[in-house]
């Protein structure tokens, strides 16, 4: 039974999304009651709302909604992994409103600034401070940028950090060669996990079982089971899938390993990571 670490959901009638205009093929609201059918069917338990790079006078009222799922009787919603600003002067005021019982991790997703910014002082404190609030920061960047979240990771050796998408590889252009060297290098700093989510929408729309698997394979060799989550990244995963195929597929590429090596990937590492009742 799976958690997904990696749901995003879009109420556009109650939060802004700049960004979806250039995205037509999921500029729609995604609901939590649509995605808990599938969820429900295919074996996930447990979710966590990941933010949608929303405008950022929306963060709070997106973590609010979150919170408002998981009240919800019977929810699959388990907390939010929040956006943020570290880049601000204001972030300090920011972390201090969090609600810790609802935000269990944030994210800024760093493929939208330009590179410069996380390489600034002030953002490297702030995401130390996120480390000592006990908060994992998810880094989702480009291949091309893993040199830079590997200089951001090696600046705040105490916060433990989840490299989403498996570093965003270019499967479509078989990038294969220059994105392993990346991952086997980021990997040996111990407080990174790496999550494998959603990557067939990196590939090709003919995409295989075959296609993915020597990445996948490649972040278990080198993260191992300890590190490594699972997330679905619906509905981003639609582009190139659905979130059926994305959980069959993982499934494939999982059945012949131990059932300890599955349940840590599946949930038990997301627990720990999260800090998941």
């Amino acid at each position: 039974m799976f958690i997904d670490t990696h749901l995003h959901l879009v109420a556009r009638k109650r939060i802004s999304y700049p960004w979806l205009k250039d995205v037509p093929a999921l500029n729609r609201d995604w609901s939590f009651e649509d995605y808990e059918v599938s969820a429900r069917r295919i074996g996930i338990t447990g979710v966590l709302h990941m933010e949608v790079d929303c405008a950022p006078e929306y963060i709070a009222t997106e973590n609010t909604w979150v919170s408002e799922l998981m009240l919800r009787p019977d929810s699959l919603m388990r907390g939010a992994i929040s956006s943020a600003r570290p880049e601000d002067e204001s972030f300090d005021a920011f972390i201090d409103t969090l609600d810790l019982s609802i935000v269990k991790g944030i994210r800024r997703v760093l493929h939208v600034v330009p590179d410069d910014v996380s390489q600034t002082n002030l953002f490297r404190e702030n995401v130390r401070k996120i480390g000592k609030k006990g908060l994992p920061f998810d880094i989702c960047v480009l291949q091309r940028q893993l040199d830079i979240a590997t200089a951001l990771i090696d600046a705040c050796p105490e916060t433990v950090f989840v490299l989403d998408h498996c570093g965003v590889p270019d499967i479509a252009g078989d990038g294969f060669a220059d994105w392993s060297k990346s991952i086997t290098d980021l990997a040996k700093r111990q407080n990174v996990n790496a999550k494998i989510s959603g990557i067939s929408a990196y590939a090709k729309p003919d995409w295989t079982l075959d296609t993915l698997r020597p990445y996948v394979e490649h972040i278990i060799e080198n993260f191992g089971w300890k590190r490594v989550v699972w997330g679905s990244d619906s509905p981003v995963c639609t582009l190139n899938s659905s979130l059926d195929q994305w959980m069959a597929t993982t499934r494939a590429l999982i059945a012949n390993v131990s059932e300890t090596e599955k349940a840590a990937f599946a949930s038990e590492n997301a627990k720990r990571i999260w800090n998941l009742p």
